[in-house]
């Protein structure tokens, strides 16, 4: 079993920033992929960054050149810097770990997201 707790959510005005934290624990060996999605109200779910162990980055394209994400592999831990923020970043935002190879069970698993609100 994996637990995913983030951190970091909150109000910013437009142009902000904010940091998101998401630290991952419980009996695990390796995390293939850790990343971050987001929901805003009457959306689908979307992905916004994911970061493999290896070191690849993935973005979405509404958030590149914003959006960095960077990962702690010791501390299996994930961060999402987010700048020049816009009302339309305004979701709730779920960090995820893929690719989890557990002790008794692997894989993929999901936080209990926190919400990320962009506006005056």
């Amino acid at each position: 079993q994996v637990q995913l707790v983030e951190s970091g959510g909150g109000l910013v005005q437009p142009g902000g920033s904010l940091r998101l934290s998401c630290a991952a624990s419980g009996r695990f060996f390796t995390i293939s992929v850790m990343g971050w999605y987001r929901q805003a109200p009457g959306k689908q779910r979307e992905l916004v960054a994911t970061m493999s162990s290896g070191g690849y980055r993935k973005y979405a394209d509404s958030v590149k050149g914003r959006f960095t994400i960077s990962r702690d592999i010791v501390l299996n831990t994930v961060y999402l810097e987010m700048n020049s923020m816009r009302p339309e970043d305004t979701a709730v935002y779920y960090c995820t770990a893929e690719g989890v190879v557990g002790v008794q069970a692997s894989g993929d698993y999901w936080g209990q997201g926190t919400q990320v609100t962009v506006s005056l």
